[in-house]
């Protein structure tokens, strides 16, 4: 049975969550933006607009956190076999977990920075 070292893994589950992190600040900090400009103008075109990137920053905020619980999983189950081996390595069957999770992470990080991206030229033109 092949055996991988838990610091490549470790690594990267850190880097994950720091990451995911960071968008959540940084969409909490874009919902401020997003209620200035809503304050500033009533118009129905940036209302309806302001309504789309509200709900837009609850869905990434909610797919962040369901993600980062899913990487945690993944830490404690690590975690528990690696208990168990005196070198720190774990059964690469566990890194399949790890490796979906790492998709999840990419296609996530790609809506998120496709959301921020967009409510940017949207906040540029009404700000």
């Amino acid at each position: 049975m092949k055996k991988v070292n838990i610091t490549h893994v470790s690594n990267e589950h850190s880097y994950w969550l720091r990451s995911l992190n960071f968008y959540k600040t940084e969409i909490s900090i874009l919902k401020g933006i997003l209620m200035e400009i809503a304050n500033k103008n009533t118009a129905t075109e940036v209302m309806k607009e302001v309504e789309h990137f509200e709900n837009q920053f609850k869905v990434q905020t909610d797919n962040i956190d369901r993600l980062s619980h899913s990487i945690h999983a993944n830490i404690d189950k690590i975690s528990t076999q690696a208990q168990h081996s005196s070198a720190g390595y774990i059964d690469a069957a566990l890194l399949e977990g790890h490796d979906a999770l790492s998709g999840r992470y990419d296609a996530e990080v790609r809506v998120i920075t496709d959301t921020i991206t967009s409510f940017r030229k949207f906040a540029a033109q009404w700000m």
